[in-house]
């Protein structure tokens, strides 16, 4: 029986489908595909024909390279408006000698997320800080203690409701299960860092290309997340307005010729970039081009080292501070965020999370989340020790395109307008794709264990 699990993460500049195995050496990846973002800003959906129009050709190929199909899927959600906050919960419970099952516990989190939040928001996540027990105060491990009262300190993240709605309305359309939402700055840190970095206490800042995604970790428990609502995206913007170029070429001489430091460059050095429309190629100094992403990358590490200094962890962080994300692979990021941070900083891929064959472009920092998605999925199954689905091979109907659903939008649509919906005058026109749909729509993708 296989272990499989499928993520999507859904970027500001770029959405990754993948599905991982659960193998006896670990998590192998054995499915993969980035495409190009459309209708998503700043991390949040705001198109959802355009999300759709690019995410499935992605779980199209997804499906054919494994030859297997897809049932249900992790997403990440972010976006700028996400925000954490800190509250409490407390139990008395009737019999002190008894002691604290899991189950009063998983309870005691339960109503933390019937908390009120203000209209437009939607709690995401809750992770208990601490617990302290009648006396005993700062624990971690209260399941098998006794004592009369359970007060329970939580981290929660808050987001906005329409963001988590359209996610749902993406994979509900792509005819996918939503086993799971889970934030993306977390998952980034689920692949980003080792169990060491987690333990002795670390901040992740995932930079990618429309926000900042921070987390901070000590002991093991994620005690900070903040989303930075700008990215990679603002400095290629700088040097599109500072340099003259096209979005393209901009991010071009970014990757193959930036640097954060623009002391690094000498005053002769520049580059040559192919003009259009018939003018001259343009020469630009490096020492300016640097100056440019200087500038913006020294903002976006300022505004992590601030929300590090408002997690109040920052003296607790032995681990330092990794990066990752598209923006990381900038030159010398990590030399200007140990000046602005005075922390030690590294860059991180998840690599050593996982392990695949042919899908080399996976151990990079643009699939932290992805990677992070598909970890967090199977330390779900083990905690609640659910079995995971088989695999049937792909029919031809399960190879659903676009047109699929507007066809199966319009005919829904004729339906309702038709006086009698139980009317047979058509002399059954129409049943043959009203059948492949319904047969598509009941037939499980991750077939039970005894169908497999």
């Amino acid at each position: 029986m296989r272990k499989l699990i499928a993520a999507i993460d859904f970027g500001t500049s770029k959405t990754v489908c993948l599905v991982g195995e659960k193998t006896e050496e670990g998590v192998k990846i054995i499915a993969y595909k980035q495409c190009l973002s459309k209708g998503i800003k700043r991390g949040e959906i705001i198109n959802i024909q355009n999300v759709l129009d690019t995410v499935m050709p992605a779980l199209q190929h997804v499906e054919k390279s494994m030859g297997l199909k897809i049932n249900e899927v992790i997403a990440g959600i972010s976006g700028k408006n996400i925000k954490c906050t800190a509250t409490s919960n407390k139990s008395v419970r009737k019999n002190a000698d008894e002691m604290i099952s899991k189950e009063e516990i998983e309870n005691l989190t339960a109503e933390v997320y019937n908390t009120f939040v203000q209209t437009g928001e939607k709690i995401l996540h809750v992770i208990p800080q601490s617990y302290n027990i009648d006396d005993y105060m700062g624990i971690t491990e209260p399941v098998g203690m006794i004592g009369k009262e359970i007060s329970a300190n939580y981290k929660v993240f808050i987001g906005k409701s329409n963001s988590a709605q359209y996610l749902n309305n993406v994979i509900q359309r792509t005819k996918l299960k939503l086993r799971k939402l889970y934030l993306a700055p977390h998952a980034s840190a689920n692949a980003g860092l080792t169990n060491e970095e987690k333990e002795v206490g670390s901040a992740l800042a995932d930079i990618g290309a429309g926000t900042t995604e921070l987390t901070v970790i000590a002991g093991n428990t994620i005690r900070y997340t903040a989303v930075i609502p700008f990215g990679g995206n603002s400095i290629t913007d700088d040097i599109c307005k500072g340099c003259g170029l096209s979005a393209k070429q901009a991010e071009d001489v970014k990757i193959a010729y930036g640097s954060c430091l623009s002391s690094a460059p000498s005053n002769n050095d520049t580059i040559s970039v192919n003009a259009t429309s018939g003018r001259e190629t343009k020469e630009i100094s490096r020492k300016f081009l640097s100056k440019i992403i200087e500038a913006r990358t020294s903002e976006i590490l300022e505004a992590i080292d601030y929300e590090i200094e408002r997690s109040g962890y920052k003296s607790q962080l032995n681990g330092g501070l990794i990066l990752t994300g598209g923006t990381s692979r900038l030159l010398h990021i990590t030399k200007l965020a140990n000046i602005i941070t005075g922390l030690e900083v590294k860059t991180s891929t998840p690599s050593f999370s996982v392990t695949c064959d042919s899908v080399e472009e996976v151990n990079n920092p643009e699939s932290s989340t992805a990677i992070g998605l598909i970890l967090y999925g199977f330390e779900k199954m083990s905690a609640e020790k659910s079995v995971a689905p088989a695999v049937g091979e792909i029919e031809k109907a399960d190879l659903f395109t676009i047109e699929d659903i507007n066809e199966k939008q319009d005919t829904e649509e004729k339906d309702k307008n038709k006086k009698d919906p139980k009317d047979d005058s058509n002399g059954g026109k129409g049943k043959g794709f009203k059948s492949f749909l319904d047969k598509f729509k009941n037939e499980s993708l991750f077939k039970p264990n005894n169908q497999a």
